[in-house]
Parts: structure tokens; C-alpha cells; sequence
């Protein structure tokens, strides 16, 4: 049986209302990169083609019911029109939004941009550095740029000195105050499952900030994509006649003939498999745990930590 979210018990419209409030005064984005959003918030596999098509046909509901309105840039804005008491301030709001884009604008990716640290509002420091912490584990660089609005420019995950294992937190550049503020204001959503905490974070005087790597590691050097890391050195301690892994960052169509026939490649026989599943709502976590008959067989699954399975890089830790 596939694991995932049933499809047709989803508020897609109050998800969709959600993330563009979350936008603050100006409540518009780019439509592919809010469906990313909407479908990371909803534990959604990003590929499966029945959940985008049901967010396309609830964007097209929306539009027609003056809701919302799709630029043919394929902006995505939410309409205040339907509240008849708003109507006076409706120009004022315009206005307002029409300086923010101008702002927005003028704040360039460019890191050396004197306009980058501009006060703005929600920001009157212009801190352009922020704090994450509750991350998921199977957090990476793609899933956070399309979870966060703006540009994440610098990425160091937190991770343990010794094991190189991932902490759940961060710290991260944006590419401008404007976007840093809107950042914040997104604390307490939830990116795969869990709500973000976010917070700005202002460099310490003397720290070598924003970090000469695009995305680097708070223990170990190195660069990558994925928070926790790949690879043996990213695993915790072998306990000792280990016969047990914990696997995370699995697609939501994984199922248990996809994890034996995966780890089969390895000459590694399975003998149980475990899901996770959040307590409350019974929707899979997209992690669990795997049994081998024999120690051998657990250390050759293990090899395979990192390797894409369904289209994402696998987790693997040693588990007893």
C-alpha cells in the first residue's frame, strides 16, 4: 500500500489562502513556487501528479469565484474585494503595495548591494541573517527556498562536531531585509510536517558571515544540499550486533516491497519493515525502520545511505 496523505481530505483553498497570507500586505506569489509550498505543508510528495492537478483545479475555482487572480506572469494574488468594508482603503493598500514592490525591486540579490540591509517594516534593524530551528529531518536547500519567500542566499546547517549528524536548525542568509522579514513572519508554519521556528539572528561582531560556501555544515567542513549529509562519516556509532536501520527521507509512494527490492541491490535480505505515523492524524511520516536477519546484512544496507530511492536521496542511521 502507498503511504501518503489521502488527496481528497485536503482544504486545498485554505491551504492556498494560508501561504499567500503569509505574503503579508502584498499576499501574491509565483503560482508554481506557492504549489511547492502547498504540497511540502501537506506532506505531498512534489512529483505526484493527482496533487498538483487538485491545487490547479482549486486555483481555478478561486479565480473564478474572484478569490484570487493569476497573472499572466504567473503571479498568484489574493483579492481583498469580496469584503465589501475594505473597499474605501482598497487604493491606500494598493498604493502601499505598488512601494513595496519597488522596494523589493531595488533590493537586489547582489550581496554587495548598499540596499540590501534597508530598514523595512517588520525589520527596522535591516538583519538579513536568521535562525531556524524544528526543521525535519529530510529538510534540504530545495525543499527550504521553495518553503520560504524571498531567496535563501547562504545556508549552514547545525550539525554535531563528532558524528557530522544534523542538529534540526540552521542559520541562513536572505538575499534582502524585505525577504528576511517576510521569512519571520512565516514562524510557527509548518514545512514538512513541523512548525518552523524562525528568528533573526544578527552576526556577532568578528563571526565570518554571510560564509564563504553557499551551503556549509556547522561541525565538519564540507558543502551539500541535503541538512544531515550523506555517507558513513554522517551516521551515528554502530551499536554493537546491530540489526536494525532507520531510513528517512523516503517518498510518500514508497511502500514495503520499494524498501526490500532497494536494499535486495545490496545484497541486504530485509525481514521486517516498521512505519512511522503521526500519532494523531495516522499520515505517514516518510521514515521507519528496517530489520535484517543477519548483522552482515544490515551493514551492506547501510552502504547504501545517500543513494536515491524514488527520486530522494535516502537516509540511513544505525538504530538498535
Amino acid at each position: 500500500m502507498t503511504m501518503g496523505k489521502d488527496n481528497g481530505e485536503v482544504d486545498w483553498e485554505k491551504s492556498i489562502v494560508s501561504m499567500l497570507e503569509a505574503s503579508d500586505d502584498v499576499q501574491s506569489r509565483n503560482v508554481k513556487k506557492l504549489r511547492k509550498m502547498v504540497l511540502l505543508s501537506l506532506q505531498m510528495d512534489e512529483s505526484d501528479k493527482n496533487a498538483k492537478k487538485l491545487f490547479q483545479n482549486t486555483v481555478q475555482t478561486m479565480e473564478k469565484n474572484g478569490k484570487v487572480k493569476l497573472d499572466a506572469d504567473g503571479t498568484l494574488s489574493l483579492l481583498k474585494s469580496m469584503n465589501k468594508n475594505k473597499n474605501k482603503k482598497r487604493k491606500g493598500s494598493t498604493d502601499e503595495s505598488n512601494i513595496q514592490k519597488k522596494e523589493k525591486k531595488l533590493q537586489t540579490n547582489n550581496e554587495g548591494d548598499k540596499n540590501k540591509n534597508i530598514p523595512c517594516k517588520g525589520n527596522p534593524q535591516g538583519v538579513t541573517r536568521l535562525f531556524l530551528g524544528n526543521l525535519p529531518f529530510s529538510v534540504d536547500e530545495s525543499s527550504l527556498n521553495a518553503f520560504l519567500p524571498g531567496e535563501v542566499t547562504h545556508i549552514k546547517w547545525i550539525t554535531d562536531k563528532e558524528t557530522g549528524k544534523f542538529y534540526g536548525s540552521a542559520f541562513i542568509e536572505m538575499n534582502n531585509a524585505m525577504s528576511a522579514a517576510d521569512a519571520v513572519a512565516m514562524a510557527g508554519s509548518k514545512l514538512i510536517g513541523r512548525p518552523i521556528k524562525i528568528n533573526f539572528a544578527p552576526a556577532r561582531e568578528g563571526d565570518t558571515w554571510p560564509p564563504v560556501k553557499k551551503i556549509m555544515k556547522g561541525g565538519r567542513s564540507g558543502s551539500s544540499g541535503q541538512a544531515g549529509g550523506t555517507g558513513v562519516k554522517a551516521m551515528s556509532a554502530k551499536p554493537d550486533k546491530c540489526l536494525k536501520l532507520f531510513v528517512g527521507n523516503l517518498s510518500y509512494d514508497i511502500d514495503d516491497e520499494g524498501i526490500i527490492k532497494f536494499f535486495a541491490n545490496a545484497d541486504a535480505e530485509v525481514k521486517a519493515v516498521r512505519w512511522l505515523h503521526h500519532k494523531d492524524s495516522g499520515d505517514f511520516k516518510g521514515c521507519g525502520y528496517v530489520e535484517f536477519w543477519k548483522e552482515e546484512a544490515c551493514e551492506k544496507g547501510a552502504t547504501l545511505n545517500g543513494k536515491n530511492l524514488l527520486g530522494r536521496p535516502i537516509r540511513i542511521d544505525w538504530t538498535e
